[in-house]
């Protein structure tokens, strides 16, 4: 996110600011509009870029997760605007899921739709979905729902528990994480959330210390997964607790009928960071 849209998204975080017309989130319904970013050119540089923070080897395609940070001005202009109902900073992003239909390739041009629907009650809080359709001509070529979560009063009983994911051992390799982990992937992804970035600016918003991105982790995941994945594929990840920097976090996988249960864990306690599924289409 753009200097601009960071002080946008931490208005209706701050007292006093956060009553004021045009500031002020209500809670109340999404608003229904279709944003779009039409002719977007899938740039070899960018991706190298994007590549060599998730992992990645460099190929003439996009990784798996790309169109994510290609949509993500969107999801910013969406939760920053007037009529949205819930602040940005402070919504959790609790899950993920990417269809590829098929690989887009370095040079083609990409257009992304996003909507948001599915307001509902959570176990903790209220849950709502951000969808995108990425298409290339008139051909639907990538979709994504993530899911946000505004932590509050829930329903425990009756609301939304999440998706229903297998925890897998995780006796794969361990990553070490450096401080600045979040700060490269904000340069390539373009979300400056204060939560990533320093030790200050996240005990500013509550945390002991920086956190890893959730969407960097689903990609590092994926980005181990990389080769044994079909071109057609679905890959859904529900994120758990924060990665802190620097940190270490360990992989494991495991192979199913129709793709892959995998998980990223804390290597000293077993807490997990992330539990995902990959499904051939």
């Amino acid at each position: 996110m753009a200097l601009p849209v960071m002080l946008k998204a931490a208005l209706p975080a701050i007292p006093g600011l956060n009553q004021l017309p045009g500031i002020k989130k209500t809670g109340g319904a999404l608003p229904t509009v279709t944003l779009r970013r039409d002719d977007v050119v899938v740039e070899r540089t960018q991706v190298q870029r994007y590549a060599d923070v998730c992992g990645f080897p460099n190929k003439d395609v996009a990784p798996l997760p790309y169109l994510h940070m290609l949509a993500f001005p969107l999801h910013m202009q969406l939760m920053t605007d007037a009529s949205f109902p819930f602040p940005a900073i402070g919504s959790v992003h609790l899950e993920n899921t990417i269809v590829q239909h098929r690989p887009v390739a370095i040079g083609e041009t990409v257009s992304l739709a996003l909507t948001a629907d599915n307001l509902r009650a959570s176990t903790k809080g209220r849950a709502w979905d951000m969808n995108v359709t990425g298409t290339v001509g008139d051909e639907v070529v990538w979709e994504s729902v993530s899911t946000y979560l505004r932590v509050g009063k829930g329903d425990k009983d009756n609301g939304d528990p999440g998706m229903s994911l297998v925890a897998v051992d995780a006796k794969g390799p361990v990553w070490s994480l450096g401080s600045d982990l979040g700060r490269r992937y904000a340069a390539v992804s373009g979300d400056h959330n204060p939560i990533h970035l320093y030790p200050l600016t996240a005990k500013a918003l509550g945390f002991p210390r920086h956190i890893a991105h959730g969407m960097w982790s689903k990609a590092r995941c994926i980005a181990a997964l990389e080769n044994r994945l079909p071109d057609a594929v679905k890959v859904e990840v529900a994120f758990k607790k924060p990665i802190f920097l620097p940190g270490k976090a360990q992989f494991g996988a495991d192979g199913t009928a129709s793709g892959w249960d995998f998980t990223l864990v804390n290597p000293k306690s077993g807490a997990p960071h992330l539990l995902g599924r990959t499904t051939a289409l």
